[in-house]
């Protein structure tokens, strides 16, 4: 004979089916609110490492620019005492060269001529500005041709030559008439070590 059920089957069968859908739906939420739990306390760890590595690479920034200023600070000075020592260069092989040039003033003076003033001047170029008496006029273009021909001293510019007894109150004009008074200013230049030898 056949079996009959009479139990209420599918309402247990629901029952239970109900039940393991709560037992899953919790099981999920509480999985889901661990999941969401350890991604913020992951992501926290990494936020407190990434600031520390910023506070370290900070505080690291801040030595290395300390060292950057010290290091312009060194640059400066070093550019400071490089220019003092080429000043210092400069002068002490400026020194013979103008020993040179006043002896080369002597060696060009004419017989009959003298220099009553001497000056020099580095502006605008560096050059000497001579004041003198001659005899004759020609004694003033052989001294303008001799200083051209040196190579201490560039072309000579004259600027004035007169009598002397035309300029010179209360003196002789008889006597001083003959003399000439001149201006002249020549250049100063610098000749290369094997022709100044």
């Amino acid at each position: 004979m056949a079996k009959i059920n009479l139990r209420p089957w599918r309402e247990e069968r629901a029952a239970a089916r109900q039940k393991d859908f709560i037992t899953n739906l919790i099981a999920s939420a509480i999985c889901a609110a661990a999941l969401v739990l350890m991604m913020g306390y992951y992501y926290d760890v990494q936020m407190d490492r990434q600031n520390t590595r910023n506070g370290f690479l900070k505080t690291n920034i801040s030595k290395l620019d300390e060292r950057i200023k010290e290091i312009e600070d060194l640059k400066r000075q070093r550019e400071r005492l490089l220019e003092r020592l080429n000043a210092i260069q400069e002068l002490q092989g400026n020194r013979p060269i103008i020993v040179r040039n006043f002896d080369e003033l002597v060696r060009v003076l004419p017989d009959g001529l003298h220099y009553d003033f001497l000056q020099r001047k580095e502006a605008g170029g560096d050059s000497i500005q001579i004041k003198g008496l001659a005899a004759e006029n020609k004694d003033v273009s052989e001294l303008m041709r001799r200083l051209n021909r040196s190579i201490w001293f560039g072309e000579p510019n004259l600027s004035k030559v007169s009598a002397l007894g035309s300029t010179a109150p209360g003196r002789k004009a008889l006597a001083l008439a003959d003399i000439r008074a001149f201006d002249l200013s020549v250049v100063l230049t610098k000749p290369k070590a094997e022709d100044a030898k």
